[in-house]
């Protein structure tokens, strides 16, 4: 299929990039290719391109629960092995788009069964839980998993999840700043209080304070050895907004409302699948002018803006025809089946896309084709936008055996490309 890619411009929308959760594998035991190590340039090196792997647990139809869940645990695991980046994580409540329902248990499993892939949230929503008890999980897989933990937080919609753990609409509507900030100052303090319009107690301590520095993890089927008798760890500068602090924290930005917030308080963006790279490369620049009124310094905003990740989507076949076929198969079935389970919290009128469109515009924006031109477009991504951290959907074809073999060749047959 030729290289060439149609360029389409989309719409930013309000909707939230989603998350998912977890529970034990099920099914045959997964059998593991030799574990690959990351191309030295994606590693290291100037702007390299951090590629990871996006999982939804999404219960395509005539599946049940445990099989979505099931793929996506194989294929994190498998993510590690083929030696991506970081396997990043949505959750959703009471539809088939997304059977995780808590994207920080789904991790804390994963962080236990690897030892060297980032494992984050993409995302949790803040509004319909505690920022004080996400900061608590948050805190303790930064600390038990020797930092590979990232959280990230968005808006998420209007659901009707508002309404069943009795946040209201209005936390969606005008709640996330608040939200966000304790969930900073927890992340980033020794002792909290909070007076604010949704959230007010008295000080209390912050346990475990994710301001300690982790251990290090210990090699596989040992203890810790007697180099850590007494080990005391690290503690970094505790006050309210001090940097480097905790677990990396990212935000979905779907408006230009949440980029100018992602910037005030300096933290990287997580930019949806339905963004042309027109729409991403116009937040970033809308990025870059709030941290400079914000007072950032352009060492600053470059650290930062080094952590940008895109959401995507990634199918590798032998053609671009086949790769297309997979997912037009199985994905607008899949859309329909998730999305039109949504619920408002308020009845408000809601517009679905419609699947096979939606679908074909995602084969048209994303890397699904063959290496070369996944490899292509991640790059030519990369150059026009500035954002060099990827998060692609690999479960699009809804099985299982195509699932790990996409991500195989995503490790082996992709990542080498862009080295």
């Amino acid at each position: 299929m030729p290289s060439r890619t149609r360029t389409v411009r989309t719409a930013v929308t309000r909707n939230a990039v989603a998350p998912d959760v977890a529970a034990p594998a099920l099914g045959p035991r997964l059998r593991l290719p030799r574990q690959r190590t990351v191309p030295a340039a994606v590693r290291s090196g100037p702007g390299p391109i951090r590629t990871g792997a996006f999982l939804l647990a999404a219960q395509f139809p005539g599946q049940g629960h445990a099989e979505a869940l099931d793929r996506a645990v194989s294929a994190a695991v498998a993510a590690e092995h083929a030696g991506l980046d970081g396997v990043w994580l949505a959750e959703h409540h009471f539809v088939p788009y997304g059977v995780c329902p808590s994207a920080t248990t789904l991790a804390a499993l994963l962080l236990g069964r690897t030892r060297r892939i980032r494992v984050g949230t993409a995302v949790s929503v803040l509004p319909t839980q505690h920022p004080v008890a996400l900061g608590e999980q948050a805190a303790l897989l930064h600390l038990t998993s020797g930092g590979r933990f990232t959280l990230g937080v968005g808006r998420g919609g209007p659901w009707v999840d508002l309404d069943v753990f009795g946040a209201g609409a209005e936390a969606y509507e005008s709640g996330f700043t608040e939200s966000l900030d304790l969930l900073l100052r927890w992340l980033r303090s020794a002792r909290v209080g909070a007076s604010g319009p949704r959230y007010s107690f008295p000080e209390v301590a912050v346990v475990p304070r994710a301001t300690e520095q982790p251990l290090p993890l210990p090699s596989v089927g040992s203890a810790r050895g007697p180099e850590y008798a007494g080990a005391r760890p690290e503690h970094t500068d505790a006050r309210p907004g001090a940097a480097g602090q905790g677990p990396p924290v990212t935000v979905a930005c779907t408006s230009m409302g949440t980029v100018r917030l992602a910037a005030e308080r300096g933290l990287p963006m997580l930019l949806g699948m339905h963004s042309g790279d027109e729409d991403k490369a116009a937040m970033v620049a809308a990025y870059r002018t709030a941290a400079r009124e914000a007072g950032r310094t352009p060492e600053q905003i470059e650290r930062i803006e080094a952590e940008h990740m895109a959401a995507g989507v990634a199918q590798i076949e032998d053609s671009g025809a086949e790769a297309r076929r997979v997912l037009l198969k199985s994905m607008p079935g899949w859309l329909h089946y998730g999305l039109s389970a949504h619920r408002t919290v308020d009845g408000r009128e809601r517009r679905m896309r419609d699947p096979h469109e939606y679908t074909e515009l995602l084969c048209d924006l994303h890397a699904v084709g063959t290496p070369k031109l996944c490899a292509d477009r991640l790059a030519a991504t990369a150059e026009r936008t500035g954002v060099r951290r990827f998060a692609l959907l690999v479960e699009g074809s809804g099985d299982r055996e195509l699932t790990l073999r996409n991500v195989e060749r995503l490790g082996s047959e992709v990542l080498p490309l862009l080295a």
